[in-house]
């Protein structure tokens, strides 16, 4: 029997979760709008809580104030990746001129940036009361407890880091370790829920051996994870490239990625196959309406949108609604299988 503390745990970690899927949604507009920039600095913007409408609005010395920050904050970036070792990093960052242009004012882009805040606020408040209402379970699952005050810390970090994406001028290699975190975030978070959820349950029972389902759905989830960071790294350089077309020529765009977009098109079709192999291993153990089943039936859709985005990206010469809907669907697919994970881990074998 599940108490009203616990069930209100449980309600408030999913909202979490859904809340930190609109914020990589939000994320996604914001990038494939060219705005994250919008706001040159960071947590406010503009220096204000609410952003300016009007160039009119701003000092006239704007563009050389905030380039001028920018820079501060990056050569506290640079010594902090010096402590690590990291000499050409911090180097690199010190001698990119690109960080030393100003970028215009342009109020739409400016609010799609800050409405991406307001998202990314939300996110963390639901955050910090997850993690205050886990202390429901301070005496039967303290894992619970130390994860959700985890993701407090875990997700400091990441609002850390979107400082330095702004500081750097949007540094590919930040945003890529940006999006990565957001996926532990959205991992830990998965994590509580599932586990607040079946605390009182016991593990469901199958007829059938699911040891191989377990380690097929691990290399699924690894093979996704890889196929992000790939989607990323083709992102980035689609960023250098439009940059260096002055944002004209589309179409021309993907034929000059080179061979990392031909590992994403191919990890593409892996990612298809071990899918398909997880539904059928999943319809042979599951029936009815148990959760594994309703789960991997929800990743088929989800790689379907996410094909269809990734088609309308290759060929429809890199439409904006379909950038922001293969970001987020790529995370929904990670955070389906992940979940799907969860549930057969925890599922017990009675007949080998």
């Amino acid at each position: 029997m599940v108490s009203r503390s616990e069930q209100r745990f449980i309600n408030i970690n999913l909202t979490t979760i859904i809340v930190t899927l609109l914020v990589v949604l939000a994320g996604g507009i914001v990038r494939s709008t060219g705005s994250g920039m919008g706001c040159p600095d960071w947590p406010k913007c503009f220096d204000r809580y609410i952003p300016p409408t009007d160039v009119s609005q701003l000092p006239a010395n704007y563009k050389e104030k905030y380039v001028a920050g920018r820079l501060k904050k990056n050569e506290k970036f640079a010594k902090y990746l010096e402590s690590m070792g990291k000499v050409a990093l911090a180097d690199s960052i010190r001698n990119d001129r690109s960080i030393t242009i100003p970028e215009e004012f342009n109020p739409a882009k400016t609010w799609t940036e800050y409405l991406n805040r307001l998202v990314g606020v939300a996110a963390g408040i639901f955050l910090l009361l997850t993690a205050i209402y886990s202390f429901t379970y301070r005496k039967t699952a303290k894992r619970i407890i130390v994860l959700s005050v985890l993701n407090i810390f875990v997700v400091g970090y990441q609002a850390w880091l979107g400082s330095i994406v702004v500081s750097t001028n949007l540094a590919q290699w930040v945003v890529t370790v940006h999006m990565l975190l957001a996926l532990v975030i959205l991992a830990i978070s998965i994590y509580t829920y599932n586990y607040a959820k079946q605390l009182n349950k016991a593990p469901s029972v199958i007829m059938y051996k699911i040891l191989w389902l377990k380690g097929f759905l691990f290399f699924t989830l690894a093979v996704s994870i890889i196929q992000i960071i790939l989607g990323t790294d083709v992102r980035e350089a689609i960023d250098v490239i439009a940059k260096s077309l002055g944002y004209s020529e589309k179409a021309t765009w993907i034929s000059k990625v080179g061979h990392i977009f031909s590992y994403h098109r191919d990890l593409a079709i892996l990612v298809v196959i071990t899918n398909g192999v997880v539904y059928k291993m999943v319809i042979d153990r599951f029936s009815g309406k148990a959760a594994p089943l309703l789960t991997a039936k929800f990743i088929l859709v989800t790689l379907f949108v996410q094909l269809l985005s990734g088609l309308a990206l290759a060929y429809i010469a890199f439409p904006p609604a379909a950038q922001a809907l293969h970001i987020l669907f790529s995370t929904l697919l990670f955070s389906l299988q992940f979940y799907l994970y969860l549930l057969v881990y925890r599922t017990s074998t009675y007949k080998q």
